[in-house]
């Protein structure tokens, strides 16, 4: 074995030119140059590849290495032959190659000079090419990103589900090395069961990034503002900021170029061309921060990726930790930031409406536990590697102190009668409900399933009604982590117990709670924390004194307060304190005109404020809006002027009418006319539009609901709106 060693450690130098090997890879090579089956399980940024690229290269024969990704075959492969004298010593195999090329390729294997071939599961069923392979010498089959085989993991591809059958027509006793950065217990049973390979050797390394710190921040609608406070903190250090939409990703990186911060988009809708220039452009650090879908990223070996911050929460822990984990690959500092609102997660449940019922359940059992996630005060650290089956200390572990949570703790409080409840409810339910049904009984609330098994006529029904639902999500979610409850993933997270939870029934402890963060919805649907919503707030005292500007410049006007600046405008300036004509210009919905006919007044009473109660002006608040809706605007106001019908302009812009109105009302509350009168009289008759129009004249407010109400459902929510802008385009603008 020592011989081996040696040699082990030479080819090392040689070949990587590194003195030695990290965490277990040493062991891993020495069992595939051993022949035997081998399954790896390694978080990025751990050396994966080096465990099959060295073995290939020392090995007789070719290695056939199975990759979902073009790109990253392309990476790895330029690497090898950067490491090596001859060309062919790795190749890729698939659709992108010229007849020419693969004849090279098949030259190369058959003379014995391609120790390393990249394919696609897809170019590894053609005929052809299992006819070439089945009568060459092959060292191993690698199974790189090996999760894709599991429909629990987060990037399951059919295509690498029937591999075991190929590799099968390849040869007798082919040596497989799977491979994974990210896998649960039940993701890692799956490719073990599906390659065939159960006395495969399993080498697992920690999941544990202890430089990593996790943050999560409630999503406001100041999001973007945040977003560029944050990276202007981190100037100059490199960032990726994830969003789940092509067209968020472009607005967002627009956002930060027109406020001072280098940044390219990237997502799968450019040609390959502009994807490979961008991604250059921030690997050379031409920019600082890239602004992507999840199409960015696998392959990048940045090792100074300084944060990244999820804009949209993601669809699964294994995808957070593994786009968390390009983050300071090099060992330096890494922010992993998430920004949470239960809104988003419920507009990937609506995505998923549309799949096969099989997979919309494993999708919504990936999602609950990321909402867990965020909404859990527990150390972030424990909880994400308890999901990946190992344990954590949060008092000594390394990386302990390193997330929000543990920052700033939490309140606890002694819970020990509440999981006792807990656990019997499991128990008694003969262990066939998942969480939510556990919280409903518990609550004493019931539903078609509860009572299908007559649950709410036993006695426990109801038994912690003192306590709210929030109060035992929170709770299930924490003895989950600590072990006394588990999840049958294979029944998409039913819970059951476990022998620790078993004898805590037998042998009740103290059990210390923390309170999970509370998320309440505003009025606008978005989330504030009730910990958090203090963060920026308008001066009361500043908007006091503007509210009764507005109340006198609307009398000299003669029209109602609404139409010289609406409430948001009015808190956006408290929050932002202009103080010039230009500034006012970056307020919620203050246009040109807007600023031009009301504006002077406001400026001067803000200066004269800001000075007389010496305040400090964030300057980095005023966020610049890019253009990227003006031509939008543009033709919005070209085909008004035309008088053209509105739902023609909709249709001809890809929008449903309400959406147009939306784009309306932000051209008409910034101060632009809008003569839509032609369009109201088709909708409305004169007396109709008299009434509507004596009601905004007297009304002390332009909300809609309000109108609804006082008009006791006579008129739609469209045709006010509608009118509003007409009546807001004459009198005000």
């Amino acid at each position: 074995m020592s011989l081996m060693n040696t040699d082990l450690h030479s080819s090392l130098k040689k070949y990587f030119g590194f003195s030695k090997f990290k965490g277990l890879q040493e062991g891993v090579i020495q069992n595939i140059l051993s022949d035997n089956d081998t399954f790896v399980i390694m978080p990025t940024g751990g050396g994966k590849s080096l465990c099959y690229q060295l073995p290939a290269i020392m090995k007789e024969g070719t290695a056939i290495v199975v990759s979902p990704l073009i790109a990253l075959m392309k990476n790895q492969v330029d690497a090898i032959r950067g490491i090596s004298e001859q060309h062919g010593i790795a190749h890729v195999l698939n659709s992108s190659l010229t007849k020419t090329e693969v004849k090279q390729v098949k030259a190369d294997i058959t003379n014995g000079v391609t120790k390393l071939l990249y394919v696609a599961p897809e170019s590894l069923t053609k005929e052809e090419n299992v006819e070439f392979l089945k009568n060459v010498k092959l060292s191993f089959v690698a199974v790189d990103e090996a999760h894709c085989i599991s429909e629990w993991g987060h990037d399951f591809r059919p295509e690498y589900r029937n591999l075991r059958g190929i590799i099968n027509r390849l040869g007798d006793n082919i040596p497989i090395i799977g491979l994974t950065a990210t896998a649960t217990p039940k993701v890692q049973e799956d490719i073990i069961k599906n390659l065939g390979m159960t006395d495969a050797k399993v080498f697992k390394a920690s999941f544990n990034r202890p430089n990593l710190f996790y943050e999560v921040r409630p999503k406001t609608k100041d999001v973007d503002a945040d977003i560029i406070r944050f990276v202007k903190q981190n100037q100059g250090k490199s960032g990726i900021i994830y969003c789940l939409s092509r067209k968020r990703v472009e607005e967002l990186a627009q956002v930060l170029q027109v406020n001072g911060v280098s940044a390219v988009p990237y997502h799968a809708g450019f040609d390959a061309k502009t994807r490979s220039k961008y991604q250059d452009m921030f690997l050379m650090e031409e920019v600082d921060v890239v602004v992507a879908t999840i199409a960015f990223g696998m392959g990048i070996d940045k090792p100074d990726v300084r944060f990244v911050i999820h804009h949209d929460i993601p669809k699964s822990i294994e995808s957070y930790y593994q786009e968390t984990g390009r983050a300071g690959r090099d060992g330096g500092e890494g922010h992993c930031l998430a920004y949470y609102a239960y809104k988003d997660v419920e507009k990937l449940e609506k995505f998923m409406s549309g799949k096969p019922v099989a997979e919309q359940e494993i999708g919504n059992a990936l999602l609950q536990e990321i909402v867990a996630y965020a909404e859990t005060s527990i150390s972030r650290r424990k909880f994400i590697l308890h999901y990946f089956g190992e344990d954590f200390d949060e008092e000594n572990g390394e990386g302990a102190d390193m997330d929000d949570n543990s920052r700033n703790p939490k309140p606890k409080e002694e819970a020990q009668e509440d999981v006792v409840k807990l656990l019997t409810v499991v128990r008694d339910t003969k262990e066939k409900f998942k969480t939510k049904e556990i919280v409903r009984v518990l609550v004493g609330k019931t539903n078609a399933m509860i009572s299908s098994h007559k649950t709410d006529e036993k006695s426990f029904f109801g038994i912690g009604k003192d306590k709210d639902k929030e109060f035992w999500m929170a709770l299930t979610r924490q003895v989950l982590v600590a072990g006394l409850l588990k999840k049958e993933i294979e029944r998409y997270g039913i819970l059951n117990l476990t022998e620790a939870g078993k004898e805590y029934l037998e042998n009740p402890e103290s059990f210390m709670m923390t309170k999970d963060h509370v998320y309440s919805k505003d009025d606008t649907g978005n989330i504030v924390t009730a910990e958090k919503s203090n963060g920026a707030v308008a001066d009361e005292n500043l908007l006091k004194l503007l509210r009764d500007l507005r109340k006198r410049e609307a009398q000299k006007h003669e029209v109602p307060p609404f139409v010289v600046f609406q409430d948001p405008s009015l808190e956006d300036m408290s929050l932002k304190y202009p103080v010039t004509m230009n500034e006012l210009l970056n307020i919620q919905g203050v246009g040109e005109g807007k600023a031009k006919k009301y504006g002077k007044a406001f400026v001067e009473l803000i200066s004269k404020y800001v000075e007389e109660n010496d305040i400090i002006r964030p300057d980095d608040l005023v966020v610049k809006s890019t253009g990227a809706n003006s031509a939008l605007k543009l033709y919005v106001i070209q085909s008004v002027d035309r008088k053209l019908p509105l739902d023609d302009i909709a249709s001809a812009k890809g929008l449903e009418l309400p959406e147009l109105i939306k784009e309306m009302e932000q051209i008409v509350f910034s101060g632009t006319k809008l003569n839509i009168g032609y369009w109201i009289d088709e909708i409305l008759d004169e007396d109709q539009q008299e009434e509507i129009h004596d009601y905004f004249l007297e009304a002390d407010t332009d909300s809609i609901s309000a109108a609804v109400d006082e008009f006791d459902g006579d008129y739609e929510d469209e045709e006010l709106r509608l009118y509003r802008l007409k009546f807001i385009s004459e009198v005000a603008n």
